[in-house]
């Protein structure tokens, strides 16, 4: 299937490792120009030059924190205003914050939620003018059932859900695009369960045998899923929490 990414321009944030270098890999392999940011300079320079070589097109990258929603605005903008335009962003970061202290509060609501609201509103402006615009962004089975990541991790993960669908709702006559993709587990080098097996086995060893498949999901699943709900293959598809979790969830989706 040609998922007609040749030539779109995509921003994805938190794209140096795990799920987001999948999906800033896969978009560039499918020939789009791609933007990266992340807070570690030196990986996001490294990640760009390696974008670059596998497509053909454009890729680009900053370091910035998300929380930071002045930075934040200002890389989108001149980003678009660098490629006279932006076709699909993505909101991938996480704080990753399962404590119930209120900086774990705080730090979910402005990096997960906030960091995703700012990307949207910079680059509105931008997604208006597109033939293909399309938001997607990077929930968890989390936001749709209790699990051990029941408090801020979980809540914000469910908020970018309804986000999400209200701008589908209120950007349809636009034709702009925005969903929502729910990863389960995902085990990559370097990722939050690849610590959790070195450092707490019997956790590990609980949510692996809560998945049906026996495994975790890599990375590159979850980008494939983005990818194609990102594209002009998926033009009716909008409002949507598309889960990729291996069938470990149980409830119905209604």
């Amino acid at each position: 299937m040609d998922l007609q990414l040749k030539g779109l321009k995509a921003i994805v944030t938190g794209g140096t490792k795990g799920i987001g270098l999948a999906i800033a890999r896969t978009l560039a392999q499918e020939g789009a120009d791609v933007a990266i940011c992340a807070r570690d300079e030196a990986a996001v320079t490294a990640t760009a030059g390696a974008l670059a070589e596998l497509g053909g097109a454009r890729a680009s990258g900053a370091a910035v924190d998300v929380a930071d929603g002045n930075a934040l605005k200002a890389w989108v903008s001149h980003v678009a205003k660098d490629w006279s335009g932006l076709d699909i962003v993505v909101a991938n970061v996480s704080a990753l914050a399962i404590g119930n202290d209120l900086e774990s509060w705080r730090k979910e609501f402005e990096t997960d939620l906030l960091g995703t609201v700012n990307l949207v509103d910079a680059a509105m402006p931008w997604l208006e003018a597109s033939k293909a615009a399309s938001i997607v962004a990077i929930s968890s089975v989390s936001g749709r059932e209790i699990d051990f990541a029941a408090g801020p991790y979980g809540v914000f993960k469910a908020a970018l859900v309804h986000y999400m669908q209200g701008l589908a709702n209120q950007l349809a006559s636009k034709g702009i695009r925005a969903n929502t993709v729910s990863p389960g587990n995902v085990y990559f080098e370097g990722g939050v369960w690849d610590w959790i097996e070195h450092n707490d086995a019997a956790l590990f060893e609980r949510a692996l045998a809560l998945n049906p498949t026996g495994r975790m999901a890599r990375p590159q699943e979850i980008a494939n899923a983005v990818a194609f709900i990102a594209s002009p293959a998926a033009s009716f598809v909008s409002g949507t929490n598309f889960v990729v979790d291996g069938a470990l969830t149980r409830g119905v989706q209604l």
